[in-house]
């Protein structure tokens, strides 16, 4: 890993690890890497931060150079959560009930989405 920064756990066992300035990485519970988000879905990050898992197993993303939210299902495509309003969203997370939690440390805030 380089300058590994935010780690989630993925059900089933194995985690998600973001890299500053990089990648995000899925392990297994072996901890054998499984895939790169980079690779896997031809997706680039400015800045990969805040990391988190749903219910559905599908991975979310903070990305801070970009102020962005991005949904990275087992199968398909990527998808934009979060486009505006963000000024630098760092650490996330997501309840079972459908809510979205990001930290914004550019606004000093915790704002939620559903």
């Amino acid at each position: 890993l380089q300058g590994p920064c935010y780690v989630s756990p993925v059900p089933g066992g194995g985690f998600v690890v973001s890299e500053e300035y990089g990648d995000v990485k899925v392990f297994m519970s072996s901890r054998k890497l499984l895939c790169s988000l980079s690779s896997k879905y031809g997706h680039q990050f400015g800045n990969p931060a805040g990391v988190c898992v749903d219910t559905d197993g599908s991975i979310l993303v903070a990305d801070e150079q970009r102020r962005t939210v991005h949904l990275f299902p087992e199968h398909g495509a990527p998808v934009c959560l979060v486009s505006t309003g963000l000024r630098r969203p760092a650490g996330i997370a997501c309840s079972s009930s459908g809510h979205l939690f990001v930290a914004d440390a550019g606004e000093n805030c915790v704002k939620v989405f559903k």
